[in-house]
């Protein structure tokens, strides 16, 4: 059985409370009385993640300070020494069950206060046959050593983040920037020394669900995380590298599942009011008594953005219920909806600032910008037999797209010898994709016994189909209107994984893990527009400016379209040795290989599909351990990977395009200190990623990489019987100078943002600030050929552009909560 040992005071052991009962000591005064006791239970995740009984799980205590009022009714329930945010939650969820009878003085029922201390102490190990405990909620992957990070969100969740896709920077080697594109747009990801782009080198999902779009023409892989509200985010797994046989396609750089929920149960809504009219209303919805991970909220954002072009509005709302099935199965149900749209500013030209002809906030095209909507839902079920788990889940995607942006001015319009004569018409790009998906993840876990040692053998299978659609045109500046189709498809992707995973425990502190995944990639395009050019047109029915032709050489009749369908498979190995820990010290090697699909335009008639194959090792130590006061996680890789074809950004297409194989060395290290009344996270990276070819740097990638997240928390007073509770919220990012094509390198970045909250009962306020030293920075810098002026000459010298950062910003919020006990 699963327990938790109660350590009470020796005063008042019969009460399970300690000596600071209120009043306690007075005369004429009585201290509460429990009623009910209900009993904590050791996290089940702690338990799920020890292989055997040599597993060493941490004993701990956590003690919980309680409000009670006259009725004896729990009022308020705070952690004030904490163990660790689960098992702050589990003492909190049992003592919040607890039920009281009411101080008294002189005879009549008084509120009260007190503490409850609780000593947490894991079960034993029975045998496989005598076991009988039955785990609900979903079980964590095996750990994979130090690249592999399990991030709980906690009190940084109070430093100033725009977006999800910021929670990522709680790991080390993890930059984002916007490129220009609008608050709308998909961030673009750095991580491990890889230009992800949006996500097209990251496996990216919620709860299991895949976000990654294959087939989108913008990026094959493109993730979209704006959907995801911020304050729904309790933790996230980020594994950097392809070591885990349960990561699949565009896990190049590593992979990140993100998991809600909502651990203040209740109502509360949220309004923000800040710089540039920006405006937001928050609702969550937990009920009280449910799950954690059964929740809702919903939110509306409005903002005219700084300087140019930079207003959006977005909604976006998410769900989830998680109950039981029987007494050993576990279901969950979610679903989220969201649409968005906006302006973008684009890039400037350097030269264009330093004359004065443009200012560092302005925008060289209007009508850049652009407007996206997600729809998902998914059904999960997760049962228990014996020695056996298994899980199933169906999901379903709906997501479309539409992107505008103007990278090179007036440049790209060609005069064809088949066309009337025409100037430049302009280079603005109108992108429309429209991407369905629907599929099955499912899984069987079976565990065993070998020489007194626990051991793990799992199947699993995942399967998506894709249904995707893409139009890419450019457009007159003069009127908007398109002048020239640059791709038109329609194409249907399947792609179908199955993977074994054993967890092979050699000695109580050496354990070997690893197995093999094979997908299968298969491709159906139909190329709307595959002939855009004939060398000896028809003279009688010349094409003159049309994009896509229906005719070949000499005028004979084609239809303008083309079918192209083929299919490939990968196996790709994966393994991680690990030991320890040795006085909280562990240490691991891992290696494995994986694989990223390329988007249907490259999709030629039975060619094999041209896979970018990846090959990654990893050398790390890692330490964990809670003293006294406080509790340290540390972590520290170095590691090596290649990839054969690697993508780069190309300014002429608006997307990235199939390049040379590259190659990345570098170290990244990590460490997380948490105490009675701060929590601090640090992490610093140092990667050189280079052509193997030319030995060149990759372009954009910064060489290093620093982020720091400090939080400060404590209870300031008392004010009429509730404490008064204070927040700091500090986020630091440093990012080096990043490599730029013909030899250039980019500015240094420095950013630091933060929080200040102060909280009542049900109410708190909160002052934000981002970019509070106010720099000028450029958040990316690009190096090519462009002229933005039609009615001068242009040249064809590449020059420097870049897209700004965001000025200073400050934003102030008013959160109201009810619930049980404020």
């Amino acid at each position: 059985m699963r327990r938790a040992v109660w350590a009470l005071s020796f005063s008042l052991a019969l009460l399970g409370l300690s000596a600071e009962a209120v009043a306690q000591d007075q005369p004429g005064t009585t201290a509460p009385t429990v009623i009910e006791r209900v009993e904590a239970t050791y996290p089940a995740a702690r338990l799920e993640s020890a292989h055997g009984p040599d597993d060493r799980l941490p004993e701990l205590d956590v003690e919980v300070e309680v409000d009670l009022d006259e009725a004896g009714v729990v009022k308020r329930a705070a952690v004030i020494v904490s163990g660790g945010e689960d098992f702050d939650r589990a003492a909190l969820e049992a003592v919040r069950k607890w039920r009281f009878g009411p101080a008294t003085k002189d005879g009549k029922p008084v509120a009260s206060h007190l503490h409850i201390p609780i000593h947490f102490e894991p079960p034993p190990h029975p045998h496989p046959e005598s076991m009988d405990v039955e785990v609900h909620g979903k079980r964590p992957a095996p750990p994979r050593g130090a690249p592999d990070y399990r991030v709980e969100v906690g009190e940084l969740g109070v430093v100033p983040r725009k977006s999800a896709t910021e929670l990522l920077k709680l790991t080390p080697s993890v930059f984002l920037m916007k490129n220009g594109g609008g608050e709308g747009h998909a961030d673009r990801i750095y991580l491990r020394g890889f230009d992800a782009r949006e996500g097209q080198d990251m496996e990216l999902t919620v709860d299991g669900v895949p976000i990654n779009e294959s087939g989108n023409y913008h990026g094959s892989g493109l993730a979209d995380l704006n959907f995801i509200i911020p304050e729904l985010v309790t933790r996230i797994r980020v594994l950097q590298g392809p070591y885990d046989p349960r990561q699949g396609n565009f896990a190049v750089a590593g992979s990140a599942d993100y998991e809600l929920g909502l651990e203040r149960r209740g109502v509360s809504a949220k309004a923000t009011y800040g710089s540039w009219n920006t405006a937001r209303l928050l609702t969550l919805w937990g009920p009280e008594g449910e799950s954690p991970r059964t929740y809702a909220g919903a939110e509306i954002y409005r903002t005219e953005g700084y300087g140019q072009n930079r207003d959006a509005w977005r909604a976006r709302a998410m769900g989830q219920y998680e109950g039981r099935l029987g007494d050993s199965a576990t279901i969950r149900v979610a679903g989220s909806a969201y649409a968005t749209e906006y302006h973008s500013a684009g890039l400037l030209r350097q030269a264009d600032v330093d004359s004065g002809k443009k200012d560092f906030y302005d925008t060289n095209d209007p009508n850049q910008g652009g407007s996206s909507m997600r729809f998902q839902g998914s059904v999960d079920v997760e049962a228990r037999r014996g020695p056996g788990t298994y899980g199933v889940q169906l999901f379903g995607v709906f997501r479309s797209m539409r992107l505008k942006e103007n990278f090179t001015g007036f440049i790209l319009d060609q005069q064809l010898a088949r066309e009337g004569l025409h100037g430049q018409r302009g280079d603005l790009i109108d992108l429309s994709t429209t991407n369905g998906t629907f599929g099955v993840r499912g899984f069987g876990r079976y565990t065993f016994r070998v020489a007194d040692l626990a051991q793990e053998v799992e199947a699993g299978l995942f399967t998506r189909g894709d249904l995707a659609s893409a139009l890419q045109q450019r457009l007159k500046a003069a009127s908007a209107v398109p002048y020239r189709t640059l791709t038109d498809f329609d194409a249907k992707l399947a792609n179908l994984g199955l993977y074994i995973d054993a967890s092979a425990r050699l000695q109580s502190w050496l354990v070997l893990r690893g197995g093999v995944r094979t997908d299968l990639f298969a491709y159906d395009v139909q190329d709307n527009c595959a002939v855009t050019d004939v060398s000896r047109p028809s003279e009688d029915d010349p094409p003159g400016g049309a994009s896509c032709l229906s005719q070949e050489r000499f005028g004979d009749h084609r239809e303008p379209n083309q079918a192209s369908t083929t299919a490939g498979f990968r196996p790709m190995p994966r393994v991680s040795l690990i030991t320890g820990p040795f006085e909280g010290f562990s240490f691991s090697i891992a290696y494995g290989q994986g694989v990223r699909a390329v988007d249907p335009s490259y999709i030629t008639q039975d060619v094999a599909t041209p896979f970018a194959s990846i090959d990654s090792g990893d050398i790390g130590a890692s330490y964990a351990k809670s003293f006294d006061a406080v509790s340290v996680t540390a972590s520290s890789s170095f590691f090596v990977t290649h990839v054969d074809r690697d993508q780069i950004f190309n300014e002429t297409e608006g997307r990235s395009t199939l390049a040379d194989g590259t190659t990345r060395v570098g170290w990244s290290g990590a460490a997380r200190v948490i105490g009675d009344f701060f929590d601090d996270a640090v992490s610093v990276a140092l990667v050189k990623s280079r052509f193997d070819d030319t030995g060149l740097l990759v372009p954009y990638v910064p060489d290093v990489v620093f982020r720091n997240d400090g939080a400060l928390f404590y209870d300031l007073f008392d004010l009429a019987g509730h404490p008064f509770r204070g927040r700091l919220g500090v986020g630091t990012t440093v990012v080096g100078r990043r490599a730029l094509p013909f030899g250039q390198r980019s500015d240094l970045i420095f950013n630091l943002d933060a929080a200040v909250s102060a909280a009542w009962r049900w109410l708190e306020l909160e002052v934000a600030g981002t970019n509070l030293v106010n720099l000028e920075y450029k958040e990316s810098e690009f190096n090519y050929v462009s002229d933005f002026d039609p009615t001068t000459p242009g040249t064809l010298v590449p020059a420097r552009h870049f897209a700004a950062g965001a000025p200073i910003g400050i934003f102030v919020s008013l959160t109201g909560t009810l619930a049980e006990g404020l």
